[in-house]
């Protein structure tokens, strides 16, 4: 029976989103203040007069205003525009520079440069970053030209991503697998930075390969123990040399037919070993620096491309530090898959396998059942970066 007495709920169109509240990003600033406002203030009355109609003082700044942004939709815990399909088409973002964009048309392959519909911007509240290498998108062309609009960011699945200034700097979207790159000299082999890539390729739920470069400047005895320490958790690791081929057909067989970002320190060699893998890719390269023994960089932003056998990889530009993103003190160990076994014969369910007695973690590297070098870097983990989870991560 129907309710006596005022009006029912004017029902929603389908697929017609809902309304939300969001901050208004850092980009909505008001008009640049005249330099030289305050000199003239002093010096005419009638302007500073006319002023006090015209200029108003609020409290507000920008990070605590809001705006109202109708017709979205959460779909995977993420925020998505709803938009009508009809007239749009469907692509990857192949590459982007500031809010321009180029597109691969999933139809057709060719590539659109594309601007950004304002409305994203907004809904990128959490992230440095509107559209990443790799997101799949709902662009609509402008007339008859190879330019047009996004309209929609598709739900991502499997990123590369790490903190920046305490926001999320996403690298690269909707990804298979991680390639993690380093090299045993020029620059040295780094296990903390891989550990902190692992952490993160086991956060986001993508497979992580290792791929240690420049076997030929080394003994092959100094390489085979980082190696083994990685291999025998689980972790596949290809030794290769972009010098002299060795490894590249092994390298190979992991990329083909897969979503691939190739990520790792500056100067490791990531252009070059792709280079072998596909001589068709003709990526740039260049030489460490004798002075200072680091690499240059080569790729300046990343770059989604196909490989002639099949898959994608997506180059990314090098790092020199990989600062953790939204990963608690209280989950570190469980990101080292090796401590996992051994967490329940801890004595405390708080357990922090430092200090604690009677910890199965410590008990597991005395026993030689995890390596020690993996465990001094898991301490290390959660002595410098404590700071970076409890204020950056949470979003305090």
């Amino acid at each position: 029976m129907a309710k006596k007495g005022g009006k029912g709920k004017k029902k929603r169109a389908p697929g017609s989103g809902q309304k939300i509240r969001v901050d208004i990003r850092r980009n909505k600033q008001v008009r640049t203040r005249d330099q030289n406002l305050t000199h003239e203030l002093l010096s005419d009355e009638v302007a500073a007069e006319d002023a006090s109609y015209g200029e108003r003082i609020t409290g507000k700044g920008s990070l605590s205003r809001r705006r109202t942004v109708v017709g979205v939709e959460a779909e995977d815990d993420q925020l998505v525009r709803v938009v009508d399909p009809e007239g749009c088409l469907t692509g990857r973002v192949t590459s982007f520079v500031g809010l321009a964009c180029q597109v691969q048309c999933e139809a057709t392959g060719v590539t659109f440069e594309c601007s950004i519909r304002g409305v994203l911007r907004t809904l990128a509240r959490d992230s440095r970053n509107v559209v990443v290498t790799g997101d799949r998108v709902l662009f609509r062309q402008e007339g008859d030209s190879y330019q047009g609009v996004i309209e929609r960011i598709e739900p991502r699945h499997g990123v590369l991503s790490r903190n920046s200034h305490r926001r999320e700097h996403m690298i690269v979207a909707n990804i298979d697998q991680v390639l993690i790159v380093t090299s045993v000299a020029e620059p040295d082999l780094k296990t903390n930075l891989i550990d902190r890539y692992l952490m993160m390729a086991e956060r986001h739920g993508v497979k992580a390969v290792i791929c240690i470069n420049k076997i030929d400047l080394v003994d092959p005895i100094d390489v085979q123990q980082a190696a083994n320490m990685y291999g025998r958790i689980g972790y596949p690791v290809v030794l290769a040399s972009s010098h002299d081929g060795r490894g590249i057909d092994q390298l190979r067989s992991y990329l083909v037919g897969r979503q691939t970002a190739v990520s790792g320190q500056s100067g490791v060699g990531k252009s070059s070993l792709l280079n072998r893998v596909d001589e068709g890719l003709h990526l740039s390269t260049a030489d460490v620096s004798d002075s200072s023994s680091k690499g240059t960089h080569t790729t300046r932003r990343s770059r989604l491309l196909p490989l002639a056998d099949g898959g994608w990889v997506a180059d990314t530009p090098g790092i020199r530090q990989f600062e953790l993103w939204d990963i608690g003190m209280d989950e570190v160990d469980g990101y080292f898959i090796e401590f996992r076994p051994f967490v329940s014969y801890c004595r405390y369910p708080s357990c922090g396998h430092t200090h604690e007695t009677d910890c199965g973690v410590k008990d597991a590297v005395t026993e030689g059942l995890i390596h020690s070098r993996r465990y001094e870097s898991y301490l290390r983990l959660r002595a410098e970066d404590i700071f970076v989870w409890k204020n950056s991560a949470r979003g305090q």
